[in-house]
């Protein structure tokens, strides 16, 4: 297992996995057309470069064997989504292929953002996660996050509620 950190040469390829693992990962609980409003509104090509010529933005393909398995996005500073707490780390987006959860990705990727943000001496992470995403859940609360508040997410008109949750490192 092993990070690249995303170049804006890696943009269209960027676009079509954050598309893909998105849709795979949600398109079961939301109607198409909320689902397709999201998808043109987050992952347009104007969008996806603004983020990824942020400096305190970072995207990272996950690969294993030369294969993207999933990817990350993590924020500081004015990036973040929010404002949760000083010397925080946004996790933004940590998406995994469907048919390679549950094999230590997830957990790979948690590293990787706790060690990334004490190299920029944050002492906290946080991340938004839909109350219905039972899995994801489950698994950030097992890796220490806890939740300390919410927010409202759309999904193109269909509002949806965040847990916000914390992990001090």
């Amino acid at each position: 297992m092993e990070l690249k950190k995303c170049t804006l040469e890696d943009l269209k390829l960027l676009q079509k996995i954050s598309i893909e693992l998105f849709t795979d990962t949600f398109k079961n609980q939301n109607t198409e057309e909320d689902l397709k409003s999201y998808l043109e509104k987050a992952y347009n090509s104007t969008q996806l470069k603004q983020e990824l010529t942020n400096k305190n933005s970072a995207f990272f393909f996950l690969l294993d064997n030369e294969e993207i398995v999933g990817y990350l996005k993590l924020n500081i500073d004015d990036a973040q989504t929010e404002d949760i707490a000083e010397n925080a780390v946004e996790i933004e987006r940590i998406y995994i292929r469907s048919d390679r959860k549950r094999k230590g990705y997830g957990t790979f990727l948690i590293q990787k953002a706790e060690q990334f943000a004490r190299e920029e001496n944050k002492k906290i992470i946080w991340l938004g996660v839909w109350e219905e995403n039972l899995s994801a859940l489950s698994f950030y609360k097992k890796k220490g996050f806890i939740q300390i508040s919410s927010h409202s997410f759309f999904m193109g008109d269909d509002e949806q509620t965040d847990l916000i949750m914390t992990k001090t490192i």
